[in-house]
């Protein structure tokens, strides 16, 4: 992020929303969206908030896979926070934790030997780094989520790329992309996974962005501890965010799976080296926090332990970035 970018900061949600005009094949896939539940449709709110953020985030399909009701509905929370000079932008927080998956996954990327790697995305969403990120070429992505999310990424991506009006320049960039039709909650999902091709003796990433707290804890567990397993196996590494206790508040009936700690919980699984970040610390900043009396940076100067700001009496509400990872000769030396 650059300080052209920081500068323009006031002026980047003042305009009105413009939209292209949609073909009848993407508007009817749009109305799709609609329909779903709220835990699909997470998907679309987390590509509407990287569309809205483009001067931050590269992504060209982001607008047309989030929809327009969640581009508009989004776009509209950005100019209230912008009116009341709010010290956080609603969205902020979906770029930067975008831009911490990306420069993890590219660093993990090109610590294999030629850069050549499987990337797994567990609950992919509408997530299109398969389009958008050159330095997956060597890679073979794995894009795991429930049928009807992925029929209708499907559509959209080829309504998109078929349209001729010049608005959209669309390619996959990773040597390849699976998409394979499972619910991580199942017990079935790395069968279906390994009966698309993943071969469980190559070196892997997997990403659980956005994920983990909307499983049950008995099934983000499980998925953990299978990812986990594969250190014994092969070099691996796990990209995931976890929510604190507190943040589960937000909605208790949408949010379930929580960890105060990752950094302990995760090496009890097998993983051997856990590193941990917060929105706003060096890694996780990208030029998006400067502000140092917005929510993140406040929170970053209580200790973790704290679950009450002393300030205000609200909770304390953290999102942990994190990066595991292991290999058979780190399990073996343990």
């Amino acid at each position: 992020m650059s300080d052209h970018a920081n500068g323009s900061m006031d002026d980047l949600f003042r305009d009105e929303l413009k939209l292209p005009a949609y073909g009848d094949e993407i508007k009817d896939q749009h109305l799709k969206i609609e329909e779903w539940d709220s835990l699909r449709q997470s998907a679309c709110q987390t590509a509407a908030g990287r569309a809205l953020w483009k001067h931050a985030v590269n992504d060209p399909l982001a607008e047309v896979l989030a929809g327009e009701a969640h581009l508009r509905s989004f776009h509209e929370k950005m100019r209230k926070d912008q009116k009341n000079n709010a010290r956080e932008i609603s969205g902020v927080i979906l770029a930067v934790r975008s831009l911490w998956f990306d420069s993890k996954l590219e660093a993990a990327v090109n610590s294999f030997t030629g850069g050549a790697a499987q990337v797994v995305l567990l609950g992919a969403g509408m997530d299109a780094r398969s389009y958008r990120l050159t330095f997956l070429s060597k890679s073979d992505v794995f894009e795991v989520d429930f049928p009807d999310v992925l029929q209708v990424k499907h559509a959209l991506i080829k309504a998109t790329m078929d349209a001729t009006d010049g608005h959209y320049q669309v390619k996959i960039t990773a040597k390849s992309l699976t998409r394979v039709a499972a619910d991580i909650r199942n017990d079935d999902w790395l069968e279906k996974l390994q009966l698309s091709g993943y071969n469980p003796e190559r070196n892997t990433v997997w990403i659980l962005e956005g994920i983990l707290y909307y499983l049950p804890h008995s099934n983000a567990m499980k998925v953990l501890k299978i990812i986990a397993e594969k250190c014994s196996h092969t070099n691996t590494v796990l990209l995931a965010d976890f929510m604190n206790q507190p943040t589960t508040t937000l909605s208790s009936s949408t949010y379930q799976f929580y960890s105060d700690w990752p950094e302990q919980l995760l090496p009890t699984l097998g993983f051997t080296d856990v590193k941990l970040s917060q929105i706003g610390d060096p890694d996780a900043n990208f030029g998006l926090m400067h502000d140092p009396l917005n929510l993140f940076n406040k929170l970053r100067s209580l200790p973790r332990s704290v679950q009450i700001h002393p300030e205000d009496g609200t909770p304390c509400r953290r999102l942990y970035l994190v990066q595991a990872s292991g290999s058979p000769n780190q399990t073996r030396s343990q």
